[in-house]
């Protein structure tokens, strides 16, 4: 029932941002956290899985930036990688607290400067019992006509990361508690 309603919903989506979801292809990453929904839901809600994901990945991330708003809806938020890489810009367009769904589109940057038109994140908090759940990272994007050949694709590996960190995170300070 509720991959029903999460499809649906992505669907709707699809049609209110033009895009028609048979033009989407999706990297999907699934984690199980032994922690409430509700406390992983604290850290991706706002700003927090970013921040703790870059003091993490200081390899990986070399800086965090707010370019506008609170971390709320509208917010639009770049991420810049360590030197001799690039920078990927989203703007947060969707925070749903009951359904505990953030949704991201892509402003450049990330596989929009490989030849991809769309990109949308998409990250779904799944709660399974009272102390776990399924940390659900999707990127749906579609390729430009004149790049399919290439193929491009976004990489989730940065999504994959965020999602064992804050299990680690989560997990750890459970267990301190």
């Amino acid at each position: 029932m509720l991959k029903r309603v999460s499809l649906i919903c992505f669907l709707i989506f699809s049609c209110y941002m033009g895009i028609e979801s048979k033009d989407l292809k999706h990297l999907t990453n699934e984690l199980e956290v032994n922690v409430a929904a509700s406390r992983v839901w604290e850290l991706y809600r706002h700003l927090g899985i970013s921040m703790l994901t870059a003091r993490e990945l200081k390899t990986v991330i070399q800086s965090v930036q707010v370019l506008k708003g609170d971390g709320g809806v509208g917010t639009i938020l770049k991420l810049t990688f360590v030197p001799g890489n690039s920078s990927y810009t989203e703007r947060f367009i969707k925070i749903d607290d009951e359904k505990k769904v953030k949704v991201a589109k892509g402003l450049e940057g990330g596989c929009l400067a490989i030849g991809c038109s769309v990109q949308i994140v998409r990250l779904d908090i799944i709660e399974k019992t009272s102390d776990s759940c399924i940390i659900r990272s999707d990127i749906g994007y579609a390729v430009k006509e004149e790049f399919e050949a290439n193929d491009p694709k976004p990489n989730i590996q940065l999504l994959a990361a965020a999602a064992q960190i804050t299990k680690r995170f989560l997990e750890s300070s459970k267990n301190d508690a």
